[in-house]
């Protein structure tokens, strides 16, 4: 696979008639795309746990108030155990992935050691568990017309209110999710 036909760094759209729960009207950062499949983010399903209670289980002492109060978000169904940050890569972190120049992916406990003490990322997202695809899987869906694609942005990602991220990231392509029907056809 070259790097023109990979689908990192893009906005997984959900169709208005997704049926699969774990991502009715979501909006997905696709981390890593290759001959090996898919990992994404979904980065509007903001969970009722925040990061101080992440501090809490992982048992850091004395956490940043500000950063405590941040939500957590549901990144996928699979290994919802796990724990994955994108951040602005203006810091290095241990186990790191660039998404983007503007987007980094970071798996290492580092980053929320130094988000705990105040040290984080200025814009970060955690979320626990992910999207997988296996290969072509994703392709396939997409040709199923279960997903619309866009080319990630910061602000989408980082910016904006969880609940218009959806709205958003498909008015980046011009398109009115409210005006779509939910069954897609073909001609």
């Amino acid at each position: 696979m070259d790097a023109a036909d990979t689908l990192t760094n893009q906005l997984l759209i959900a169709m208005p008639g997704m049926e699969d729960p774990n991502f009715s009207s979501t909006v997905t950062l696709i981390c890593e795309h290759n001959d090996e499949g898919a990992l994404g983010i979904v980065i509007n399903r903001p969970l009722t746990l925040k990061l101080g209670g992440l501090f809490e289980q992982l048992e850091l002492s004395d956490p940043d108030p500000d950063a405590a109060e941040n939500p957590v978000l549901m990144g996928g169904p699979v290994g919802p155990e796990r724990g994955f940050v994108l951040h602005h890569p203006a810091q290095s972190f241990e186990n790191s992935l660039a998404v983007s120049s503007e987007i980094q992916l970071t798996l290492s406990r580092d980053i929320i050691d130094a988000m705990a003490t105040g040290d984080g990322p200025e814009k970060s997202l955690v979320a626990l568990g992910y999207a997988g695809w296996e290969p072509g899987q994703l392709e396939n869906e997409i040709l199923a017309n279960s997903w619309l694609n866009v080319t990630a942005t910061p602000d989408i990602v980082f910016d904006l209110p969880f609940q218009d991220r959806w709205k958003a990231a498909a008015q980046a392509i011009g398109i009115d999710l409210s005006r779509l029907a939910p069954d897609a056809g073909h001609a």
